[in-house]
């Protein structure tokens, strides 16, 4: 690790001179920015867009202080981006309106799409976007499967980077923070001639100490090193050809993201073992090991803090990870003609990852997994563009997808005497079991698609159009167990096909106000399930799902474009609903199995709005609100025994009824310079982040701070910052495995830290 940080800062070196950004401040001209959005794939302003948009611009990224984009999830009502802990790389759980996937198994496809530079992030792991040049941020609610296709149920999350400027200048920050870390990074913007532009970036970005203290090994867990590097060229060809090429790599290693324990007196790390929920105030009583050996009661390790915090953890060992990927973008921008443009666009994502994972959260090695695995996407868009400055204005294309998965999981398994029907017997408590198994998947995709605005008058706008896809899936299934089940080799394969339409109608009232109506559907894949225990499980598909979007808003700009009123209604119609449950199973060592099905319909109501406000001669407020009733019609299915279970009452994961949000930043000159404070105050409602509603995956109303005093004099800033300032510590992520015990991640806790920016152009 320390031959590519020395590999950075020499990089970071040699552009030293040239490290450029926008302006620091932006000059107060008394009215808000306008914001231009690609939310239907063509450059437009936010506010003639008749969909449910939010977008934060480049400055307004640059001072959040945002690690990744789970810091910029204030930006919108009805959003919640949790890391949710589970492997290397940062494992997204990116919920929309209640709708969303939580689950670090690559065969489950996300709910809400990620899109960079145009190209979908197939993989819910490091779908947290990790990025120093971001331009835009663009979250998109409800259904996008027109125009972005499969896997957009519940929305959208659209990130654009800079672009290479052509002339000289670029940026470099510096900063430390918290729990040892520090961060250097650059954007550096060049020439090489008159038609061909670079932009060169680097970031390096090193914890030294975690945020979980491990009172069994007597450290700190948490630590992280990560690199950046990317190199993206523009070519304008001719006045009307434009190439662009951008290649990015990133690199993590880190100590794998701790799970403590939260189990419950009822569960059996707790009740038999005495392995209890310290994370929720129980209290470790017992030493499963020193039991079976002593054949006595069982009693706590000599020397072990018994009453620990929630944001400690009592792992018996060390566990690492890594995540390194890289990216290829490939574009083409032809003007044909002064009415016809067409753009192809070309993907390639792919990821190479392994992780040491401590599931159990005790003393004890009684659940651990190795996880090597890989992932690659490949996607091709050509896409045409209609606009003679007529009635009628139409996007129509082609899309084609093709992405592999591969995981070569190992599970070691120490609770062989609860397994055996025998606690704390010593002839199990040595024992582990080393259960290996390999999944592999393919998938291939193709879309065509169209979306047109037909102008009816001047006031009137009629949006329709389509999307009709192909999906097939093939998944392989290896399993060689060493000490107890047999092994099982599956190469199933299905196809699915949807049509996706949809329909508005824009009514612009007069120049400042605009009604829009809206109704899109949304289609989630089918596919097949990774963590088989049963040959039925391995060739049994499950279905796809499907989201009916309906929609009423109205855009304003008020008072000389001093106030701006966005607000949306809703309703969503939720049908065969994917769900990834844990069933009891006699074909299993453990007595449990993971397995996906479609049991349940659903529908999801509620309200947004979004508010930007120039209040007065260097105050400008920002606020958002989101209220969402959700609740499922039936969520029905029958288990291993052939009873009927009904979950019908459950409420929605990651589904707060009420989120909202007010940040305000004051501006004003201090002698030759300008500064700047900032704070914002996001509000969560209580909700759960587990699918069953077990207690302690459920989290209380938290209110999140954030807050940022800032210098600017020439080229130099200088910023004082703090995240999560009132320390909420609630969890990310909840699980419960059966009734033997249960697992959480926690929010990260809270950060506070320096930075210095420089700002370099050849004015």
């Amino acid at each position: 690790m320390m031959n590519r940080k020395k590999q950075l800062v020499i990089a970071l070196s040699a552009a030293g001179v040239g490290i450029t950004s926008v302006p620091v401040v932006q000059a107060q001209q008394g009215v808000l920015e306008e914001i231009t959005v690609t939310a239907r794939k063509r450059e437009e302003s936010m506010q003639d867009v008749g969909l449910s948009v939010s977008a934060l611009s480049e400055t307004e990224i640059q001072r959040q202080f945002a690690r990744d984009i789970q810091d910029l999830a204030n930006i919108a009502p009805n959003l919640i981006i949790d890391d949710t802990g589970q492997g290397p790389g940062g494992t997204a759980a990116i919920f929309i309106r209640g709708v969303g996937v939580a689950d670090l198994e690559k065969n489950f496809d996300p709910a809400v799409g990620v899109s960079v530079d145009g190209v979908f992030i197939g993989s819910t792991a490091g779908a947290l976007m990790r990025s120093i040049d971001l331009a835009r941020v663009e979250v998109l609610r409800g259904p996008q499967g027109t125009l972005f296709g499969r896997n957009t149920v519940g929305g959208m999350i659209n990130i654009e980077r800079t672009r290479p400027t052509g002339e000289l200048g670029g940026r470099f920050r510096a900063g430390v923070e918290n729990y040892d870390t520090a961060y250097l990074d650059g954007i550096f913007n060049f020439a090489l001639t008159e038609d061909l532009a670079v932009k060169l970036t680097a970031s390096m970005r090193d914890q030294n100490e975690g945020y979980y203290d491990n009172v069994t090994r007597r450290g700190d867990q948490g630590r992280q090193e990560y690199t950046n590097l990317g190199a993206n060229f523009l070519w304008n060809a001719t006045d009307t050809l434009e190439l662009e090429y951008t290649y990015n790599r990133e690199e993590l290693d880190q100590d794998t993201p701790p799970l403590v324990n939260v189990t419950r007196p009822d569960q059996a790390f707790c009740g038999v073992y005495g392995y209890c929920g310290t994370a929720i105030g129980n209290t470790i009583t017992g030493d499963r090991l020193g039991a079976a050996g002593g054949g006595g009661a069982p009693t706590p390790p000599p020397g072990f803090d018994t009453n620990v915090s929630l944001r400690s953890q009592v792992g018996n060992e060390w566990m690492e990870a890594f995540f390194d990927t890289e990216t290829h973008i490939f574009e083409v921008r032809w003007d044909i003609t002064d009415s016809l443009r067409m753009d192809y666009i070309y993907g390639r994502w792919e990821s190479d990852e392994d992780s040491l994972q401590d599931w159990d959260g005790t003393p004890d090695l009684l659940y651990h997994t190795q996880r090597p695995g890989e992932w690659e996407q490949d996607s091709h868009e050509l896409r045409f563009t209609w606009d003679n400055n007529g009635p009628l204005t139409a996007q129509a294309g082609l899309f084609y997808w093709d992405s592999e998965y591969e995981s070569r999981m190992r599970s070691y398994i120490g609770f062989l005497d609860l397994a055996n029907g025998a606690p704390n017997d010593p002839a199990f408590t040595s024992l582990i079991a080393d259960i290996p198994q390999t999944t592999n998947q393919t998938t291939e995709s193709i879309a065509a698609f169209l979306e047109a605005d037909w102008r009816l008058s001047d006031k009137w706008t009629l949006t329709f159009g389509g999307r009709y896809t192909e999906d097939e899936k093939t998944s392989a299934q290896f399993g060689e167990v060493n000490t107890l089940s047999q092994g099982r080799t599956q190469h199933p394969s299905e196809k699915w096909d949807e049509f996706t339409p949809r329909v508005g109608l824009k009514y612009f009232y007069n120049e400042d106000v605009m009604f829009f109506a809206n109704y899109s559907v949304g289609y989630r894949a089918g596919g097949f399930n990774g963590r088989v225990a049963s040959l039925e499980e391995a060739i049994q598909p499950y279905d796809p799902e499907t989201v009916d979007n309906y929609e009423l808003g109205v855009k304003s700009e008020l008072f000389d474009n001093r106030l701006r009123i966005n607000a949306t209604i809703f309703t969503m119609d939720y049908q065969d609903k994917q769900e990834e449950l844990q069933l009891p199973s006699n074909e299993t060592d453990t007595g449990q199995k993971t397995v996906v099905i479609n049991p349940s319909s659903a529908t999801i109501s509620g309200f947004e709005v979004d508010v930007q406000a120039y209040v007065t001669q260097g105050l400008s407020l920002r606020a958002n609100l989101g209220y969402l009733d959700s609740e499922y019609d039936d969520f029905v299915y029958t288990d291993v025994e052939g009873a009927v279970v009904d979950l019908s009452n459950l409420e929605f994961r990651r589904a707060p009824e009420w989120t909202g949000t007010l940040d305000a930043t004051y501006e004003w000159e201090i002698g030759s310079g300008n500064a700047w404070v900032r704070g914002s105050y996001r509000y969560i409602d209580d909700h759960y982040t587990s699918i069953t509603n077990n207690v302690e995956s459920e989290n209380g109303s938290q209110g999140l701070v954030d807050a940022s005093v800032n210098y600017a004099i020439g080229d130099l800033q200088f910023s004082l910052f703090g995240r999560n300032l009132t320390d909420e510590d609630t969890f990310t992520h909840g699980y419960e495995v059966a009734g033997l015990w249960s697992y959480a991640s926690v929010r990260r806790p809270r950060t506070y830290g320096l930075e210095v920016v420089y700002n370099f152009n050849n004015n």
